[in-house]
């Protein structure tokens, strides 16, 4: 079974991209606040919500993408230990959203600590429920893994084979297919997890 939520594209890129910040924190570490913006568009794309995105969503270019970065900056700012637990994500996004008139959404944390077999059915639900997932990795042993380290990124899709769960990571621009098994048994006692939203 394979399902995919829609999503935008920047000019050409799928989605937003941190390296397009020009400032020095933004630019290494705004990784969250990214994931934050481009789950906000979603919202406004698909799930009827408004005064989220200030710019024109039916042509994102990416000068606005980036103006839009910076408001979401206040909320989840980078800083020398990043964002590195769900609960400050949590706190900043939920401010966000308040703060602009959304107050139906709520998020929830999904700890690493979770079992790999009840994390793969929370992803199915979120997805097959119409919500992207932002995702937290913090260290990982596994090479194919070292661009998503001590970094927030979003899942938004599955396909799943047997006993193996294929998830959509979106980052950098870009997406790629990972296995959850491999994302998820990082190798470290210390663990990100997900962010469940819901209604």
């Amino acid at each position: 079974m394979k399902k995919e939520l829609p999503h935008f594209y920047v000019d050409s890129a799928y989605g937003g991209a941190q390296k397009w910040c020009p400032t020095y924190w933004m630019n290494i570490g705004g990784c969250g606040a990214i994931t934050a913006c481009d789950c906000s568009l979603y919202f406004e794309l698909y799930k009827g919500k408004t005064g989220l995105y200030p710019h024109d969503k039916t042509a994102i270019t990416r000068d606005d993408y980036v103006d839009f970065a910076y408001i979401m900056e206040p909320y989840l700012r980078p800083r020398e230990s990043g964002i590195d637990t769900l609960d400050i994500y949590i706190d900043g996004f939920t401010k966000f959203l308040r703060d602009h008139g959304v107050t139906d959404i709520t998020l929830s944390p999904w700890s690493g600590n979770n079992s790999l077999d009840d994390t793969k059915a929370i992803i199915k639900k979120q997805i097959d429920n119409g919500w992207p997932i932002p995702c937290l990795t913090l260290l990982h042993e596994h090479p194919a893994m070292d661009d998503y380290v001590w970094h927030w990124y979003v899942l938004n899709g599955y396909e799943s084979f047997k006993a193996t769960l294929m998830v959509k990571a979106v980052s950098y621009g870009s997406w790629r297919w990972l296995d959850l098994d491999m994302l998820w048994t990082t190798g470290h006692d210390r663990k990100g997890g997900l962010i469940l939203f819901n209604t």
